[in-house]
């Protein structure tokens, strides 16, 4: 497995809610701003800032088949991204709470 790889799996595992980011995207800061409004505690990588973002990007690709951003997980299991997110509101404050991020 390579080193992105093994970074990703690791970020999605050890957290309840992860974000794999980048910093410009307008869609990233919605699904950031809707988290931060339901108070959730969760992870962002903004792959946009870190050495290896477009190799974690291409070895998220793998693991889930989305190569866009935001690239979301709660409770390890794959969201997808924002229109995702948006689309699940409604169950969202429950599925953070049972990830224990709430």
């Amino acid at each position: 497995m390579s080193a992105a790889k093994t970074k990703a799996q690791q970020i999605i595992d050890e957290n309840a809610v992860a974000v794999f980011s980048k910093s410009y995207c307008p869609y990233c800061k919605a699904t950031k701003a809707l988290l931060t409004e339901l108070g959730a505690n969760y992870y962002t990588i903004e792959l946009d800032q870190v050495d290896d973002g477009s190799a974690i990007q291409a070895a998220l690709k793998e693991i889930n088949g989305q190569t866009s951003v935001p690239n979301i997980y709660i409770k390890q299991k794959h969201i997808g991204g924002n229109s995702d997110l948006q689309a699940i509101k409604g169950n969202l404050k429950g599925l953070l709470t049972d990830a224990g991020a709430l």
